[in-house]
């Protein structure tokens, strides 16, 4: 592997005024090709490094998580494609933009590119002016990808934190995302569906931020006007999602999973399948987590017995049976 920089490495920005220390990565096993490249792109201020086949760049790229890699699909042993698959099917990596470079012009070959999941493409021999506008085009859209990430990272934390408020809630927020994510394992739902859970599970009840302290850490039974108050978190949490397009499917997690079947659920009183799934499901493993933790009010419930009063309040109404009864089998039973 090796690392190439302009004349001018280090400084705060590129030529270009719009991608400051962008790490970008060249795979290609031809020394000639991979010279002209790094040339072209050091001289923008970027910082290059290079690989030589794709097992060298998978381990490079999960050393140094590029801003971007442009990649050579004729290559021996795991070409170009391959290469892209294994970085669009990994957490860590699929959302490193990835250029595939060849001198392949059968469409058929671009397709597969698209099937492997490579963000763009470039014809040899790569013309300078079209390189560096792809290259500026997908670093910007990376940067909005990052900001994206910051911004629910600090949800999540957020989230986190407001659980930190209260000692006797020490691990909810987790349990309840491990919870959750097996039961719609169970019951079949896709990836996006499965993330939507596990963020679910942290920000439930990030409303809560809005709660003050003496209301949220009363260890008596509250009032009917505390329990109004209270009931308010959900609708707090819903507007603090609502900033994040990226959160669009945990917002109703957010703001239903205190609702009931049978419509005496808050914050709107909505009734069967008008209650979004995800938000069916939280609001099962969130029932379970309390009934088997301990407060300052109450005694943890064994798991048999918090069981059992799901089982009940589906029989009253509140809940799916379903559902209930594939959480017993899937996630209650092993505890």
């Amino acid at each position: 592997m090796r690392r190439e920089t302009s004349p001018e490495d280090g400084r705060a920005m590129g030529s270009n005024g719009d991608t400051p220390g962008s790490h970008l990565i060249i795979v290609d096993d031809c020394p000639t090709n991979v010279r002209l490249l790094t040339q072209q792109l050091a001289h923008e201020g970027y910082i290059v490094h290079t690989a030589s086949n794709g097992d060298e760049a998978l381990d490079l790229i999960a050393r140094e998580q590029p801003d971007l890699v442009l990649m050579d699909v004729m290559m021996p042993g795991r070409d170009g494609f391959e290469t892209c698959r294994a970085l669009k099917q990994s957490a860590s990596t699929r959302l490193i933009p990835v250029v595939l470079v060849t001198s392949l012009s059968d469409s058929r070959d671009k397709v597969r590119g698209l099937e492997a999941g490579a963000d763009d493409f470039l014809t040899k021999p790569v013309n300078s002016i079209e390189l560096r506008a792809r290259v500026r085009s997908l670093l910007r859209l990376k940067r909005y990808t990052d900001d994206l990430e910051s911004a629910e990272a600090v949800m999540l934390t957020l989230g986190e934190t407001i659980e930190a408020r209260d000692g006797y809630t020490d691990g909810h927020c987790q349990r309840l995302a491990a919870y959750a994510v097996t039961l719609g394992r169970a019951l079949g739902l896709d990836q996006h569906e499965l993330a939507a859970l596990e963020h679910g599970g942290f920000l439930h009840d990030i409303g809560k931020v809005g709660v003050p302290d003496a209301l949220l850490l009363k260890p008596a039974s509250l009032t009917p006007d505390e329990h109004q108050r209270m009931q308010q978190h959900t609708i707090i949490g819903d507007r603090l999602c609502g900033g994040l397009r990226s959160l669009g499917r945990v917002r109703a997690i957010v703001r239903h999973h205190h609702e009931r079947l049978d419509g005496t659920g808050y914050p709107d009183g909505l009734r069967g399948d008008a209650i979004p799934l995800l938000a069916q499901v939280i609001g099962i493993v969130d029932v379970y987590d309390a009934l088997t933790t301990a407060r300052p009010y109450k005694e943890a419930l064994p798991a048999e017995r918090a069981c059992d009063v799901l089982l009940g309040e589906a029989r009253q109404g509140w809940r799916r049976q379903d559902l209930v009864e594939m959480f017993i089998r899937t996630t209650a039973d092993g505890v």
